[in-house]
């Protein structure tokens, strides 16, 4: 069966500031609503692009920021429960986040707009990623399962998670590769699997007993 080699790529990331920052919920609601896509993935996968070794999944920044420094521990934990899986597009994750938090502030019992300690403000920001190869190439599925034990985790992520949400894929790099060389059964384990549960190795660990030897 003829199909297109894989190439695994990696990515580089630009921190950007926008310029944007917000003291009080109503302030973070207003910015979540006009920020550029890019920044709603910026806040909610800096972490676990930052900290890979760690689980389990961590909260998102805007959980964070709501429950640390304005002291809102409901709508903190409202927005952490967020399952980032179940979205494919940024569009769609960012109208979650506003439907809570504009649920919230309609809904509080008590008065909403205390400010955050001076100099603890929220600053929006923004990844520009800059996709590079990694001059790794698989033309078999064989092929493909030696290089994904050697591989970065960058590229790992980059084909995990910024495929399926930032690209809006649909879906993760590496089960769209492997349906087209036949192995269905493996593709729909992999695009079941919840990446954000594991570390980085550990999410390689569990796709390297996912794919077949051949």
């Amino acid at each position: 069966m003829e199909f297109t080699p894989f190439e695994f790529k990696s990515r580089l990331i630009l921190t950007e500031m926008l310029g944007k920052r917000a003291a009080t919920l109503p302030e973070l609601t207003d910015e979540i609503r006009t920020v550029p896509l890019s920044s709603i993935y910026h806040h909610t996968h800096r972490f676990l692009q930052q900290h890979h070794f760690l689980s389990p999944e961590p909260p998102n920044d805007f959980a964070y920021w709501v429950t640390n420094m304005l002291n809102e521990e409901v709508a903190g934990e409202m927005l952490a429960s967020i399952d980032i899986m179940q979205f494919v597009r940024l569009s769609d994750l960012r109208m979650r986040f506003l439907e809570l938090l504009e649920g919230y502030l309609k809904g509080a019992k008590h008065k909403v707009g205390g400010r955050c300690p001076e100099g603890e403000e929220f600053h929006f920001m923004s990844s520009r990623i800059f996709v590079v190869s990694t001059g790794r190439v698989a033309g078999t599925v064989e092929e493909f399962k030696e290089i994904l034990k050697t591989i970065s985790i960058h590229a790992i992520y980059f084909h995990m998670f910024e495929a399926k949400l930032r690209l809006e894929k649909g879906d993760n790099d590496f089960s769209i590769w492997l349906r087209s060389a036949g192995k269905e059964k493996e593709a729909e384990q992999i695009s079941r699997l919840d990446p954000y549960t594991f570390t980085l190795e550990g999410l390689r660990e569990r796709l390297l007993k996912i794919v077949p030897n051949s």
